[in-house]
């Protein structure tokens, strides 16, 4: 009842009202409709609202909550505010107080757009999954992370494997110390040599001063071997030497530099396939693999879309500094039924492209060609699938897609006039 009567109350003071039941319908319309303030009891059929404040602020952390209770207690009020709750107030405190709070959340709400800015730094907080491979993963690096063994993350391009090395730096005791990271498939042999274990001035031509290698640079901290599996069978006997010693010579050095370094390392490769065919060392991977955490593609934990579209969206439309209100089932369904073959990184680039072309709610005409292409499904086939317009639609733009945007090829390769093109990518919006 007071539910309904707040939202009347709202609605005639020109605000556009959303009602949820309980925190979990509550939560659903959050990660389609990104509202900028949020009224919540305290005591929910399926929760407690000061708990779930941090919860609301990890999807939406523009949004502003407000919580409400019968039976206020100053604990509670001083926890949810902690939580990062705007406000915390009694029901039946007046409902005069209820409508000047809300404004002063909203114009908060609004100045936290574009300023709320994504980490610089990582902690297993910052990975987004709720899928029990997942789930498992963020189990497995907490447990190891405050140890000091060596990580092995495998795991396709794409699925996250940079983001789990730094928040197990972070977990670590180390955590005060450098975390160093490098792609050994971005050098050749000698540049990575030199890169990971510096040289002596005079070592060869150009060496004109001494230059600290990246183990150096990261003694006491971390170093984060990313695609170890590209690394030079030469260069892998030196890598083994200073796992196993702790030390190693410069380039152009006669003695030894000592270092403490831990060392995580991650391929996208099977290293007992490469091991196989003579590209990888043995020893060295048992090495480096006395702790093997893999990362599931996203195409086997495809009930994290919604969440992971939810916190991109957040965050690439406060960088952006532009005002997107959510999402539409059909743009959503499109997402969980595409490949992602570049899994986590290709899914924040195309959320990141539409909300540079959308208007102000993500819809299907704001992904790329080959995605709005997708046929999607539910228990069966989309009823929208079998209209000719959507037909229509979908040809007209795997045509222009075939021909790169020239409209005057597809105007001659679909038999109709440019005019009449022009006025089909209109009326369907169709986005090149």
């Amino acid at each position: 009842m007071i539910r309904k009567l707040l939202s009347r109350m709202m609605e005639l003071e020109g605000y556009e009202v959303l009602q949820a039941t309980d925190f979990s319908s509550g939560l659903k319309l959050l990660k389609q409709h990104l509202p900028q303030v949020i009224l919540c009891d305290v005591f929910l059929p399926d929760g407690n609202g000061v708990d779930m404040v941090p919860e609301i602020k990890k999807i939406h952390a523009e949004c502003e909550v407000i919580l409400l209770t019968a039976h206020g207690n100053i604990p509670d009020g001083v926890q949810a505010i902690k939580n990062g709750a705007f406000d915390y107030i009694t029901k039946g405190d007046d409902h005069n107080k209820i409508i000047p709070i809300i404004s002063r959340a909203m114009q908060q709400a609004k100045k936290n757009q574009g300023k709320i800015a994504v980490p610089a730094s990582y902690s297993f907080e910052s990975i987004q999954g709720n899928s029990p491979s997942v789930q498992q993963a963020v189990s497995l690096a907490q447990k190891v992370a405050r140890t000091d063994v060596t990580v092995l993350l495998t795991g396709e391009t794409g699925t996250g494997k940079e983001v789990f090395a730094q928040a197990i730096h972070r977990a670590s005791l180390r955590e005060k110390g450098e975390f160093v990271a490098i792609n050994c498939s971005a050098f050749g042999k000698d540049l990575l040599e030199s890169e990971l274990f510096g040289y002596k001035a005079g070592s060869f031509t150009g060496a004109i001063k001494d230059k600290k290698g990246l183990f150096e640079v990261a003694d006491r901290g971390t170093l984060f071997l990313d695609e170890i599996g590209e690394m030079a069978f030469e260069l892998q006997a030196k890598l083994l030497r200073v796992l196993e010693t702790g030390e190693y010579i410069k380039i152009g050095d006669t003695k030894p530099t000592q270092v403490n370094v831990r060392i995580i390392s991650a391929t996208n490769r099977d290293p007992k396939k490469e091991i196989e065919k003579g590209n990888f060392r043995e020893d060295l991977y048992y090495r480096l693999s006395v702790f093997q955490i893999h990362l599931p593609p996203l195409r086997e934990r495809k009930e994290d879309i919604e969440l992971l579209t939810t916190v991109f969206l957040n965050q690439l439309s406060a960088k952006l500094n532009k005002t997107v209100t959510g999402m539409t089932p059909e743009f959503l369904a499109t997402l969980k039924n595409a490949e992602w073959k570049g899994n986590i990184r290709e899914l924040r680039n195309t959320i990141e492209r539409s909300v540079i072309v959308c208007d102000k709610q993500l819809t299907l005409q704001d992904l790329p060609l080959e995605l709005q292409n997708v046929t999607m499904e539910s228990d069966g086939k989309n009823v929208s699938d079998f209209e000719l317009a959507t037909i229509e639609r979908r040809h007209i733009a795997k045509v222009l897609q075939y021909t790169n945007g020239n409209k005057t090829e597809a105007s001659r390769l679909l038999k109709i006039g440019l005019t009449t093109l022009y006025r089909k990518i209109e009326e369907y919006k169709i986005n090149l």
